[in-house]
């Protein structure tokens, strides 16, 4: 089986698609589709830009236009607009249309011809803000690429082709160039996933294998544990091929994910081994023990993690259900090798010696055991008022919480892709697409004068949001006709009169009809039947917060210009469909979260059978999670989709210890007799050693993501650690604490009898019974 899943692993594919975190029927969804359907896609357009105050000298306005040319050799380069193929309207007055012509052409013979040309150019003000900013000698190149190519594997090769053409365009003038745009960004992120994904598998074996070496100083226990998660790696990735899934941000996790989820059920396994083989010696009978002790409450600490990670289903963002499923599932089945493969191959192996059991009487362990026995006996108030402490304090701190996610969230602020994306932001106010699409209601309807004024004093009254760049729409087509109309003379760059206007239309309409002259550009600001038309705007990437504010205020724009009785007015795009999605994502995560309180307090009822037992083990649990949230609010770190992961994830794993430990607080009680300050004890050396092993594996194991170049990733390695520290000292303190001090009101009767049985020590096999029975062959050998 781990053969054929490691074939199907080889046949995964990276997600070369956008991250769908809208619910299909959700209204911002079904308006970014329709917007789609009559203007086509607006996010495959990577931006170029170069500040030069020399870019009109001969040599280095040459040297653009050759970019420009070797540009468009690229197979996947679709369009390109810069300043060295823009172009002017000509009036034809016997043909009655316009024609385009080239402002520079291919030879350009001195500087007096650029200079001359320069001055043709700058005379037009159709192009200010969008391929230039005069005041800071910015210059722009805008590149179109092929929306099927940029959703296949083929993307990667025309990005980087794209770049390594301008890097050599660098190099050889000494001039920086910068790069942004949605399509750009996505791929560079996804080359950095790749690698991030070999990275932290590599650097959570490594770990794991240092660990497990000081614990264990055996080679079978090292190799063992390695070997299966490995395959538990593999069935994971061939999980995913299986279900058509690909590999995303969040996927790209599962790996380094299984391996450091999946090794603490082989150290609880190997721990209880050793402790059980140096009370008596019989290895068969320590290994039948292990499955036997602790089987049932491993299945349901891994359960439990598992449980954490599948109440992403319910998010309807499909980036986070395949997540949900595909690492709930392996945890399971990881589990299940486990349970199989541990008893199995240290059955075939010599028994422990006594170096190997050495870590059992770790002094350093059995030191921090004898003073957590001490600090749950006796200082048992203390602990409650320091719990109380910081409940109180964790609630001021959640109150300073602040919501907001950005679309470049998880990049960080030192990345050059960020710079960048800054950088575009103060030279053209920005690049993340905004659309407001407005419906007449009527055919013809855009065509009548009175809309294209109010169009004109929408756009007006957007340029008072510094957030916002010039808006582009039908009107700077009809400006820059109107300008053409009258010769090129600039002052005529304004809004056509109602006699204007049907001149104006006449030439166009001619211009559309001859294919020569490919004057298309209003097709794409109108519908066929001219009822319908777009405000096209770039703005900065303000967050989600502001985003929301400047939408409602968009709102109000929009209904004080256009009547929503007479017109159909949608604003949608990137910008709208992101800050929606990241909303919705939040809603239904802090949803998932309490379905995963909720479906692991169920499960440790059916263990302990007592409510009250399901509370006290809840108790050290969220506890973390109040902590870790106040530290966000603290700290200034927001609440978005990959901070809010943290919970779900957390809490699904640090409630392991706690099942460990009552199910073997549960099997002590028998042994005591009943003896509840005894039974606390016993349980915290057994369990207290195995949970701060498995506590070392996980804080390190997640705080590898902290190295992550993704904000979201490392911020999530980041709290995850945190949250499993506190976790850790809440379960050896507050627990234990708990436990001993309302011992009449927390270990009743129902507690005594569980519905899912645990094996009780007294009840030992006999060891002839536990032997391996050996074949007729193997007896004649012998």
């Amino acid at each position: 089986m781990t053969i054929f899943m490691a074939y199907q692993a080889t046949q995964v594919e990276m997600s070369y698609e956008s991250a769908q975190l809208l619910p299909k029927k959700d209204s911002a969804y079904v308006d970014y589709q329709q917007f789609r359907e009559l203007f086509g896609e607006e996010g495959n357009l990577i931006v170029v830009g170069v500040q030069d105050a020399d870019f009109f000298k001969l040599d280095h306005f040459e040297d653009w236009h050759r970019l420009v040319e070797n540009l468009d050799q690229i197979d996947g380069v679709e369009n390109l607009l810069s300043v060295s193929n823009a172009y002017n309207l000509k009036k034809n007055q016997e043909k009655r249309q316009f024609e385009i012509e080239e402002i520079f052409p291919d030879k350009i013979d001195s500087q007096e011809q650029l200079d001359s040309l320069a001055s043709v150019f700058h005379g037009l003000p159709f192009y200010r803000g969008l391929l230039y900013n005069q005041e800071s000698d910015f210059y722009l190149l805008a590149i179109t690429v092929n929306k099927d190519k940029m959703k296949s594997k083929e993307r990667e090769k025309l990005v980087l082709a794209i770049k390594k053409t301008c890097e050599t365009f660098s190099e050889e003038t000494g001039l920086d160039l910068h790069y942004s745009g949605l399509p750009y960004i996505k791929v560079i992120n996804s080359i950095k996933i790749k690698k991030e994904i070999y990275l932290f598998s590599g650097l959570a074996l490594l770990l794991c294998v240092i660990t497990l070496f000081i614990f264990f100083r055996s080679f079978k226990a090292v190799l063992f544990p390695i070997l299966i998660v490995i395959s538990g790696v593999l069935w994971a990735m061939g999980t995913m091929s299986l279900f058509g899934f690909k590999i995303t941000l969040l996927t790209g996790m599962i790996p380094s994910l299984l391996i450091v989820i999946g090794i603490p059920n082989s150290i609880y396994m190997l721990n209880k081994y050793h402790h059980e083989f140096r009370s008596h010696g019989n290895n068969i009978k320590a290994l039948q023990r292990v499955i036997i002790k602790i089987g049932n409450a491993t299945f349901l600490t891994n359960l439990t993690t598992a449980s954490g990670f599948a109440t992403f289903v319910i998010t309807n963002s499909e980036v986070l259900r395949q997540f949900g499923v595909v690492a709930a599932l392996n945890i399971l089945t990881l589990f299940v090798l486990s349970l199989l493969l541990i008893p199995i191959l240290f059955s075939f192996s010599k028994p422990p010696g006594r170096r190997h059991m050495k870590h059992l009487e770790s002094r350093v362990f059995k030191t921090i055991v004898k003073r957590l026995e001490t600090i749950s006996q006796n200082h048992r108030k203390l602990v409650y008022f320091s719990t109380i402490g910081v409940l109180l304090l964790g609630f001021y701190g959640i109150s300073l919480i602040k919501s907001s996610g950005f679309m470049v969230d998880d990049i960080p602020e030192s990345d050059i892709i960020y710079k960048d994306l800054k950088y575009f932001e103060e030279q053209i106010d920005g690049l993340m697409p905004l659309e407001i699409i407005i419906d007449t209601k009527r055919q013809n309807g855009v065509m009548n004068l009175s809309n294209f004024q109010r169009i004109e004093r929408l756009e007006k009254q957007l340029e008072d949001y510094d957030e916002l760049s010039s808006s582009m729409s039908l009107l700077n087509i009809l400006k820059f006709s109107k300008q053409a109309f009258y010769n090129g003379n600039e002052r005529y760059y304004s809004l056509p009169n109602n006699q204007e206007k049907n001149f104006i239309l006449a030439y166009a309409s001619e211009s559309e009809e001859d294919e020569a002259a490919g004057v298309s550009a209003l097709h794409s600001f109108l519908d066929s039947s001219k009822q319908v038309t777009r405000i096209s705007i770039r703005m900065h990437d303000v967050g989600t917060k502001r985003m929301e504010e400047l939408y409602t205020e968009f709102k109000q724009e929009v209904d004080s210009v256009f009547p929503p009785d007479k017109f159909d007015v949608t604003i949608t795009g990137s910008s709208v469909t992101f800050f929606r999605g990241t909303q919705y994502l939040v809603k239904n995560l802090f949803s998932s979260l309490t379905l995963a309180i909720f479906l692991i307090s169920t499960f440790m009822a059916i263990m302990f059978f007592s409510w009250r037992m399901v509370l006290m083990s809840l108790i050290p649990n969220i506890i973390p999670l109040i902590f870790t949230a106040a530290i966000m609010g603290f700290t200034g770190i927001p609440i978005k989709a990959s901070t809010i992961l943290v919970f779900s994830i957390a809490f699904g794993i640090s409630v392991d210890n706690t099942i460990h430990f009552l199910a073997k607080y549960r099997q002590e009680l028998t042994a005591t007799g009943w003896n509840i300050q005894q039974s606390v004890k016993r349980a915290l050396r057994e369990t207290g050693v195995s949970m701060m092993y498995t506590f070392v594996v996980l804080f390190f194991g997640f705080g590898v993501y902290s190295v992550s170049q993704f904000g979201g990733t490392a911020a999530l390695g980041v709290l995850v650690s945190l949250t499993l520290f506190v976790a850790i000292t809440s379960n050896l303190i507050l627990l234990p604490s708990l436990l001993a001090g309302l011992e009449k009101y927390t270990t009743t009767k129902s507690f005594h009898e569980p519905l899912l049985q645990i094996y009780d020590e007294e009840e030992d096999i006999e060891l002839d019974d536990l032997e391996i029975e050996r074949t007729q062959n193997e007896e004649k050998d012998a």
